[in-house]
């Protein structure tokens, strides 16, 4: 899948810089993120947090929302998510530097398909190089652990080891799926708004195991996470 979108986003320094009153939105899919996001940020005014609800569809529609009746600087998809084995461990950080929807387009004889392949859209949406990169090592050097490459957005998830070689192969480089960042990217995208997004690992992508999740060191890991967005936008 080739990206057909380019980008013309602001590093962090720049970001920086700009006028005061920037405003960050931060969307999550359920309240324990946004909890987690809350407690980081304790307090920073110029940070909006809002739950959007699962699935890219609900996130996309919520996101255009807040973005049709306030101005923002930057939108971030904030939350937990799989790590794919061997590029992002349970407990890390993944930093998007690109959010794909994994799983738009259609199945053919030859195999999968995206919607850019078949000329119908596109279901790539990178993130400016250099926020991606002064984001990470912000992260980095207050001891987390971070990954940064592609983010998954898939409806259904990934729940068994042939889907997950599946997407790795299909996505070189791929650290992680979740289920709402490239929804919330199209919103903010179409609204000429920077995109990020931040991915705390609780499990494992492939077979569906519950009892071997990690929520709350995932939601640990998205407060201290947070606590550096505070600081860096």
């Amino acid at each position: 899948m080739d990206s057909i979108l380019d980008t013309d986003m602001s590093s962090v320094s720049d970001f920086r810089q700009q006028e005061p009153g920037r405003r960050v939105l931060v969307i999550t899919a359920v309240s324990a993120e946004r909890d987690a996001v809350l407690r980081g940020l304790r307090g920073a005014e110029n940070f909006d947090v809002v739950v959007a609800g699962v699935g890219p569809i609900a996130t996309a529609a919520s996101t255009a929302k807040v973005l049709a009746t306030a101005e923002y600087s930057l939108v971030v998809s904030a939350g937990i998510g799989g790590g794919f084995i061997g590029r992002a461990d349970l407990g890390s950080l993944v930093v998007a530097d690109e959010i794909v929807a994994a799983d738009l387009g259609a199945e053919t004889p030859e195999g999968f398909r995206s919607l850019d392949a078949l000329g119908f859209g596109y279901t790539r949406i990178p993130v400016d190089a250099g926020l991606v990169s002064q984001v990470a090592e912000a992260l980095r050097a207050t001891g987390l652990v971070v990954t940064t490459g592609p983010v998954l957005t898939v409806s259904t998830v990934t729940g068994t080891s042939d889907t997950a070689l599946e997407l790795a192969v299909r996505v070189p480089g791929a650290a992680a799926e979740a289920m709402e960042g490239f929804g919330v990217a199209t919103a903010a995208h179409e609204n000429g708004v920077p995109i990020m997004e931040i991915r705390s690992i609780s499990n494992p992508v492939g077979p569906r195991d519950r009892a071997a999740w990690r929520i709350e060191e995932a939601l640990e890991a998205l407060e201290a996470a947070s606590s550096v967005l505070r600081e860096v936008l």
